[in-house]
């Protein structure tokens, strides 16, 4: 079963930055979804697609894999480039 590490992303329909410091640990699916025959809706019987652990730093994250024997691959976020500009700017 392998793993990726990636740091929780901003949330876009807020302003604020709240948990983007966490990293997430969760698993690849390993079986496709499928349509259930009753309902429609998509599913699957792999449990350890629910699972989603947090750390705070991807070492700890990394050390957790390890100590299980998890293949994990991190996902490393670049880093944000801030275009600063004044409001008068929109009027140039």
């Amino acid at each position: 079963m392998q793993a990726r590490i990636y740091q929780r992303p901003k949330n876009a329909m807020q302003s604020g930055k709240a948990l983007v410091d966490q990293w997430i640990l969760d698993f690849a699916p390993a079986q496709a979804r499928q349509p259930d025959p009753l309902m429609g809706w998509a599913g699957s019987g792999d449990t350890q697609a629910q699972v989603q652990l947090t750390f705070a730093s991807a070492e700890a994250a990394q050390d957790y894999a390890g100590k299980h024997g998890i293949p994990a691959v991190v996902h490393c976020v670049p880093p944000r480039r801030l275009k600063l500009q004044a409001y008068a700017d929109n009027f140039r």
